[in-house]
């Protein structure tokens, strides 16, 4: 859900006001209104260029960190008499240790183009093997010219080893690498491209890439004993100019008034920190204000959910947070989600592993990955519930073991998953519309709400009397009539009165279109909701496709050898198909919920974070 926030004034007399903000910083719950915009403020903008720049530096330390406890590291090369600095960093001594790091990455990428730029003249030598230009020089002098050749193994053309003394040097992917040796006047004409070679010796390119490979490795070396000597400095020197940052926005947010002798802030607070900031300010004589909260007014956002739905607070704020007037979308969402992730990769094995990576490695990472874990696990229970009544299990269709033969007709077959999506798709978006008619209810009033709601009863009352009968339901003629004469009074109630307060043949003009689009907009959103049965299906068939493979392409096998290249392509395939699955079961859940649900829903977005003023 969204916190209730409380808009408040505070007016301080000036001699008092670096007091008072010291203390508004300490309580750490009042978000700063903007007054004005920053863009122009020199000060704020280099302050925030600094954070942004100390930011880049520090993560890129935190990864070399990161790197450097890799069991696959050599520690060796790192200096053992590391001491991690104790003392704070001067603003002048970050400055010369952040262009440090700049220089030396700089260095480094530069090492690395080279590196990489040698690495294909190596490849480009290496077909000819290790030959010096000084022997080739040498043969020139006393009349003989090398030539070097290349051209598809099909186009050659063993004649030219009489004709021009070739020599065949090496064969490499159907190519063929070849020299001729011929005097230095004879003039000759051949049907293969001249090699591109490089100017530098095949020795001296080696050479070369060894000693920038070092070079490099130093590099990382000393960046290292920057990263495990004042990572914790500088990223406390990051905190002050953050401090400084903040502390300068809200001095340029104030707005003196009585000739500067007053000075006039506004903010944001939570409704549950109110009590805590008045009794903390109020006795000390500082003027305190609530203040009535207006339509223009840019109100923050503080998310607050369950430790469910909180997981999937990331996932609401990838596309933008709910504005203050809406609902959050997090909680309503949520369980959809899940079900759209687990139906998309939809196998019981992955679901299993899913739940045991989950399990394993909980308390293992560090904490901000922990709630990513969490998901995980959840993630894992549906894709097994999904599996479990599909009968796939790594790409294995348990439906056609013998052992489930008395129970074969209880799951789900593709057929019926492909209905099951297309209903949970008419009744996602059934759910969307009903989320936008409480919203309108709640934001403007009943009557105005009263066309959504219609809406709602028009879509069920005919999926009913439509639907039912293609699943052998037939509905009794009383019950039929009646959602006839609902669907008809709500249809009349969407025709005429779906704008109050206007003209009813505006309304009935305006009507037909919404008619239209919304008609051909549930056909197509519902029909959308379609790739959870193509996904799901593809994943499932994939994996058997790798089992198919492990089977048939060992067959002939020994079979006390044949267990070891089957295990490889299960392992390789399976691989794979996680891989594409996981991406499938992120993205087009995301899909299906920020474009058929959001808008659906009518949800409008563009809040603003809650960031309070505090202290780092």
């Amino acid at each position: 859900m969204i916190v209730k926030m409380n808009k408040y004034a505070y007016l301080v007399y000036h001699k008092e006001y670096e007091s008072f903000l010291e203390r508004l910083r300490s309580l750490g719950v009042v978000h700063v209104k903007q007054t004005r915009p920053t863009g122009d403020n020199r000060s704020i903008q280099n302050l925030a260029a600094e954070v942004k720049r100390v930011k880049t530096q520090l993560d890129f330390l935190d990864s070399l960190l990161e790197k450097g406890k890799s069991p696959n590291i050599d520690r060796s090369r790192y200096n053992e008499d590391f001491t991690p600095s104790t003392e704070a960093l001067s603003r002048d001594d970050m400055e010369s240790i952040l262009a440090e790091i700049e220089d030396l990455r700089d260095q480094s990428a530069k090492k690395q183009s080279l590196l990489l730029t040698l690495e294909k003249e190596h490849e480009m030598m290496s077909v000819w093997g290790d030959f010096k230009y000084s022997s080739i020089e040498k043969l020139r002098k006393v009349g003989y010219a090398v030539s070097f050749f290349t051209c598809h193994a099909s186009r050659y053309d063993p004649s030219w080893e009489e004709k021009y003394n070739a020599f065949v040097i090496n064969t490499k992917h159907s190519n063929v690498y070849f020299v001729t040796v011929t005097d230095v006047d004879e003039k000759f004409s051949i049907d293969a491209e001249n090699a591109k070679l490089s100017p530098n010796d095949y020795e001296h390119i080696c050479e070369d890439m060894a000693e920038q490979r070092n070079n490099m490795e130093d590099i990382e070396d000393l960046l290292f004993e920057i990263a495990y000597n004042n990572y914790e400095a500088i990223q406390t020197m990051k905190n002050e100019i953050e401090n400084e940052l903040s502390w300068t926005n809200v001095m340029f947010q104030t707005t003196p008034e009585a000739d500067d002798k007053l000075m006039f802030l506004e903010g944001w607070i939570p409704d549950d920190k109110t009590r805590k900031m008045e009794n903390e300010l109020s006795d000390s004589g500082y003027y305190i204000q609530k203040l009535e909260i207006t339509d223009d007014d840019v109100i923050p956002i503080k998310l607050r959910n369950n430790r469910f739905t909180g997981l999937f607070e990331p996932i609401t704020k990838l596309y933008s947070l709910p504005n203050y007037r809406e609902f959050d979308p997090t909680p309503l969402f949520a369980p959809f989600f899940m079900l759209f992730f687990g139906l998309c990769l939809g196998d019981g094995g992955y679901g299993l592993l899913l739940i045991l990576t989950a399990l394993l490695l909980k308390n293992k990472v560090s904490q901000s990955m922990k709630p990513i874990m969490k998901l995980v696990f959840y993630f894992g229970v549906t894709t097994l519930a999904v599996g479990a009544i599909t009968g796939s299990f790594f790409g294995i269709s348990i439906v056609d073991a013998q052992y489930f033969a008395s129970v074969r007709n209880y799951f789900v077959t593709s057929d019926n998953l492909m209905i099951i999506s297309l209903v949970i798709g008419f009744f996602h978006v059934l759910y969307a519309k009903f989320i936008a008619a409480v919203k309108i209810k709640i934001q403007r009033g009943l009557k105005y709400s009263l066309s959504a709601f219609a809406w709602i009863f028009v879509i069920v009352s005919l999926a009913c009397i439509l639907a039912l009968p293609m699943m052998n339901i037939q509905l009794p003629t009383a019950v039929k009539y009646i959602l006839y004469g609902v669907a008809a009074i709500c249809g009349a109630v969407v025709l005429f009165y779906n704008t109050p307060g206007k003209n009813i043949f505006l309304n009935f003009g305006s009507g037909l279109w919404a008619t239209y689009n919304t008609v051909s907009g549930l056909v197509g959103d519902v029909l959308s909701y379609i790739r959870l049965y193509a996904i799901g299906l593809t994943s499932a068939l994939l994996g058997g496709v790798f089992n198919s493979m492990a089977v048939d392409m060992t067959a002939s096998m020994n079979p006390f050898v044949r267990w070891l290249p089957m295990l490889a392509i299960l392992l390789v395939g399976h691989t794979i198909n996680i891989g594409l699955g996981l991406i499938s079961s992120l993205v087009h859940p995301l899909r299906l919920v920020f474009v058929e649900y959001y808008k659906n829903s009518e949800f409008e977005g563009g809040g603003l974070d809650y960031k309070p003023f505090e202290k780092l």
